[in-house]
């Protein structure tokens, strides 16, 4: 959380994944937008705070094992964001996930209100996929995997944006 301060606060360019995604939402919850106990229910299920945890249709399941959200799904992209340019403008994209805990929509508007960009959902809304600042250079983090759909010759669009970014282009 530390070093995703620093970038934060120094611009110097960052792409969260997944577990990433998450500590960035926490820390800018914590240090933009002064929710101090801001956690995930990962790590702490009963914190009255939980910026990131269960997915809804995983509250009640008592054996977690297989249950997590796997696979290929829509992420409609925000048009005129950094994550759409970063691919080609397109409108909806499809990536990979592996995860079972999600951004809590409890905290949507209170952290947009203090310059938090939810650039990615999915086609319904219902789920946060990418999230970033648009003051800095390049501040990008994905709930999904993208090193999942990359590929030597074909980089996924935000390792390619992330590398121009770091290369000051």
């Amino acid at each position: 959380i530390q070093a995703i301060r620093y970038a934060r606060e120094n611009d110097v360019p960052y792409l969260g994944i997944c577990l990433g995604m998450q500590m960035a939402c926490i820390e800018f919850a914590r240090d933009v937008a002064g929710i101090e106990d801001a956690t995930t229910g990962e790590v702490n299920p009963k914190a009255a705070n939980k910026i990131i945890d269960l997915m809804a249709d995983q509250e009640d399941v008592e054996n977690m094992g297989g249950t997590q959200r796997l696979g290929l799904y829509p992420c409609k992209l925000k048009a005129g964001s950094v994550a759409s340019a970063a691919y080609g403008n397109q409108d909806v994209i499809q990536e990979r996930h592996r995860h079972r805990y999600e951004f809590n929509n409890k905290y949507r508007d209170e952290l947009a209100a203090k310059g938090l960009v939810f650039s990615g959902t999915s086609p319904d809304n219902r789920l946060v996929e990418v999230v970033e600042i648009p003051e800095n250079k390049f501040f990008v983090a994905a709930q999904y995997h993208p090193e999942f759909l990359s590929r030597p010759q074909r980089p996924e669009g935000l390792f390619q944006a992330f590398i121009n970014a770091s290369a000051g282009k």
